[in-house]
């Protein structure tokens, strides 16, 4: 069986439980990082050196790094729906895993909902604060450009091109922050909602995080 090391409210293991849900894949769930600890235990050290969630084990196969894993299941769970083999095809949603690693996490999951939500009061920096919050302001006109016309980001069926940027989607707009007019990136984020496996992996409240920069 499927096993899937990792705490729930962390936003990397929520992608790859979100993937798994869509692929309705038995698995067992363990507890890992943060406030349950493992991470340093020789049994988790050996399946990932960097000692990081999430990590996966398929049949004897360790594997980690988030997107890594999002493509693993997708092309050996998936089938054509979820991981074309038309190169061409898979570009038009692979694309948006890596701009959501490149570019939006470092805006937003590092530069506000760390700089701001899990940073003490007292250590924030508001100038690397607002400049993140304008940036994702800036990313997020990038995504509702591209949205119109198209139910998501690759076109008119959800993809693993989703994942990466929706699953960051609950956090950025519970978030007291400054954002754009954004209805095709609303519209796109209430059809995620509508996903049981959104409901059940993303929408996890994350009010134990504020202002904890560790656990």
């Amino acid at each position: 069986m499927l096993k899937v090391w990792g705490r729930r409210n962390s936003q990397n293991v929520q992608k790859v439980m979100w993937l798994v849900g869509e692929l309705d894949l038995a698995h067992e769930h363990v507890p890992a990082g943060g406030a349950f600890g493992r991470l340093s235990d020789p049994e988790f050290s050996a399946l990932n050196p960097n000692r990081l969630v999430p990590v996966i084990e398929d049949e004897g196969l360790p594997v980690w790094e988030s997107h890594t894993i999002l493509r693993y299941l997708a092309a050996k769970y998936g089938g054509p729906l979820y991981w074309p083999l038309d190169a061409g095809k898979r570009s038009t949603f692979d694309r948006w895993m890596d701009w959501s690693q490149a570019l939006w996490q470092p805006a937003f999951l590092t530069g506000v909902f760390w700089g701001l939500y899990r940073t003490p009061e007292p250590q924030r920096d508001w100038t690397a604060i607002r400049r993140s919050i304008a940036r994702c302001a800036e990313l997020m006109e990038i995504v509702e450009g591209v949205l119109e016309g198209r139910a998501y980001l690759a076109g008119d069926r959800f993809t693993i091109g989703d994942i990466p940027l929706g699953s960051t989607l609950y956090r950025y707009f519970e978030l007291e922050i400054d954002r754009p007019s954004l209805p095709r990136v609303e519209a796109w984020y209430d059809r995620l909602k509508a996903r049981p496996a959104y409901q059940q992996h993303v929408l996890i409240p994350f009010d134990d995080l504020k202002g904890k920069l560790s656990f």
